[in-house]
């Protein structure tokens, strides 16, 4: 046994339906050979990657219809990377990236699941300094994420990390739920020449759940 406990749900995006597996709910943890550890992740933020949250939706339907044809996509901090499933499925070139030990687990069963094939997987730990390019993950032209700006030293490793991998002229995406850190994100992408634009995310999901937050636009 793993130590965890799953749950299997449906979860429609644009209309259709994505078969995820994901933990039971926020309060599993397990963590035998102290990987998550390793890592300085603690219980209370282990299970974190494994909800399918409302932000995560509001991305997934925008990738639903967003303009990725062309584009190299990266998803950081992705979590069950609902929101990458559905660039899969449209035939994009999306890479996912998450610091969690078993974000790979979850996303070749949730990629079995849906019948789709395999995807790239990066650890993408935002506290390393990429800026030699060791870590071989390279630069995109799209960078989306969701609700991934809820610890006070986020907002600067973050802005590093995106800078160390965004082309030239590459567009960054992220869905906020209005996190307290937003302005220190923004400050901090404006110093490394990223403009920002906001735009609210109210609505309501397939589900019947209402959403209230922002999409973030960054460009260079």
């Amino acid at each position: 046994m793993p130590g965890y406990q799953v749950r299997h749900q449906t979860v429609t995006i644009g209309g259709r339906d994505y078969a995820i597996r994901s933990l039971l709910d926020n309060q599993q943890y397990a963590d035998p050979q102290g990987t998550a550890e390793d890592t300085g992740m603690g219980a209370s933020g282990w299970p974190l990657f494994g909800q399918v949250w409302p932000s995560a939706r509001v991305l997934a339907l925008a990738m639903d219809s967003h303009d990725i044809a062309g584009k190299r996509v990266l998803e950081i901090g992705a979590g069950l990377a609902l929101a990458s499933l559905v660039i899969h499925r449209r035939g994009g070139d999306i890479t996912v990236s998450d610091w969690h030990p078993l974000t790979a687990e979850f996303l070749q069963q949730n990629l079995q699941a849906n019948g789709l094939g395999p995807l790239q997987v990066h650890a993408g730990n935002w506290s390393v300094d990429d800026a030699d390019g060791a870590s071989g993950l390279g630069r995109f032209d799209l960078i989306i994420g969701s609700d991934i700006l809820y610890e006070r030293q986020q907002p600067a490793q973050l802005a590093r990390f995106i800078d160390q991998h965004a082309a030239p002229g590459a567009e960054v995406l992220i869905v906020d739920p209005d996190r307290g850190n937003r302005s220190a994100f923004g400050r901090e992408m404006a110093l490394l020449g990223f403009v920002l634009t906001m735009e609210s995310a109210e609505r309501q999901l397939e589900n019947g759940e209402a959403f209230k937050g922002r999409f973030l636009h960054l460009r260079r």
